[in-house]
């Protein structure tokens, strides 16, 4: 799974990495410790262009009640998003990508959980593999998003079976393409990301505290 990323991308970076046209007016500063239920920059595609938004991580469908029903799909499995009522509409118009710098993932050590940071070998930003919605049933509408999981790839599995579904650079177009609506052609993309495109390692156990923010959440330890 993906419960806890960073994303340190300088707002106007967003052009270059992304393609990225549209930017909201507000700034954002880096993120170094984000959670579910926070706000989260999400690139996505708008009236032929490519728009950054700031939406909740944990995503709220259109039909649901309870705004709260987002809490527990921060996730969405890439191989049953398609059929699945919470994610079925968002996998064939709805798709983001969601920027980020590393993830993270724990061990047990006895009662201890001891972080473990995962980003590229090269140490250049990415993309999750997003959906998004928008739920209008309250006064202020909120759009939403949940970052879609795959498999663990080799360097992921001692840790956890699942990882988050990292795209490549050459695989946004397709991924954002509000045309293609046969969510089966996407299922190439669901690979893990290749062992060798990442490293890992531990870093300060205050990541753990979701409230805590700062460059000491990655710190090597």
């Amino acid at each position: 799974m993906c419960g806890r990323y960073d994303n340190l991308i300088a707002r106007e970076a967003y052009r270059a990495l992304f393609m990225a046209e549209r930017l909201p007016a507000s700034n954002f500063p880096p993120r170094y410790n984000i959670a579910p239920t926070q706000q989260v920059p999400v690139v996505r595609a708008a009236d032929g262009a490519r728009q950054l938004a700031m939406m909740k991580w944990g995503l709220i469908p259109s039909w649901a009640d309870d705004p709260k029903i987002g809490h527990s799909l921060i996730n969405a499995r890439s191989e049953t998003a398609a059929p699945k009522p919470s994610f079925r509409a968002a996998m064939k118009s709805r798709r983001c990508l969601i920027p980020a710098d590393g993830f993270f993932e724990w061990q047990k050590e006895g009662k201890k959980k001891l972080p473990i940071y995962f980003r590229r070998q090269d140490n250049q930003p990415f993309a999750f593999a997003g959906l998004w919605e928008r739920w209008s049933k309250a006064a202020e509408p909120v759009e939403s998003c949940t970052i879609l999981t795959t498999l663990a790839n080799e360097l992921v599995r001692p840790f956890h079976d699942r990882m988050p579904v990292i795209l490549s650079q050459s695989d946004y177009n397709a991924w954002l393409d509000p045309q293609t609506t046969d969510t089966a052609k996407f299922s190439y993309l669901f690979e893990p990301c290749p062992v060798e495109e990442l490293t890992a390692y531990p870093v300060n156990p205050v990541v753990n505290n979701a409230r805590h923010e700062g460059a000491d959440c990655i710190e090597t330890v």
